[in-house]
């Protein structure tokens, strides 16, 4: 009864993790993590090896270093300030009460709002803010592809 309720479990981290990669209040990749973690020692690490657990640990990891790396380098790249990043923090934040159209819009905003507080030039805001929103959509695009990655992975390593 106890292996049942833990796999229920591990399974919803799972399915919770997934909803994380593109949810910015939800760590994804490391529910996924936890969740096949689990999995591994319920199972006695019988079809889910220590090896594909570190493998996974070490998946999630870059995960998360792409979620925050790829939007600060957009926005290094656009020459933004540190208002700009700070409002792009900020937005992200501020986003997740948003929905979806929040978490999709506000991280734009507050990146325009920092830098053209910063710089007072709306045309260097602009290209910073879109800079910004292009290095967390691709920010996003790795963190779902490591995911799904992970997911993979698991499923292979259960029925192999």
């Amino acid at each position: 009864m106890l292996d049942i309720a833990l796999w229920v479990i591990a399974v919803a981290m799972i399915v919770v993790g997934i909803a994380g990669t593109v949810l910015p209040v939800l760590p994804g990749a490391a529910l996924i993590f936890g969740g096949v973690a689990l999995a591994a020692w319920i199972d006695g690490f019988a079809r889910i090896s220590v090896w594909t657990v570190f493998v996974l640990a070490v998946l999630a990891a870059i995960a998360f270093a792409a979620d925050y790396l790829a939007a600060v380098l957009g926005a290094k790249r656009a020459g933004a300030s540190q208002l700009a990043l700070a409002g792009a923090a900020i937005g992200v934040v501020a986003g997740i009460f948003g929905g979806l159209i929040g978490v999709v819009v506000l991280p734009f905003v507050g990146a325009v709002i920092g830098e053209f507080v910063a710089q007072r030039n709306l045309r260097r805001a602009g290209r910073v803010g879109l800079a910004t929103w292009i290095g967390l959509a691709v920010g996003t695009a790795v963190k779902v592809a490591i995911a799904f990655t992970m997911v993979g992975v698991f499923i292979v390593a259960l029925l192999v």
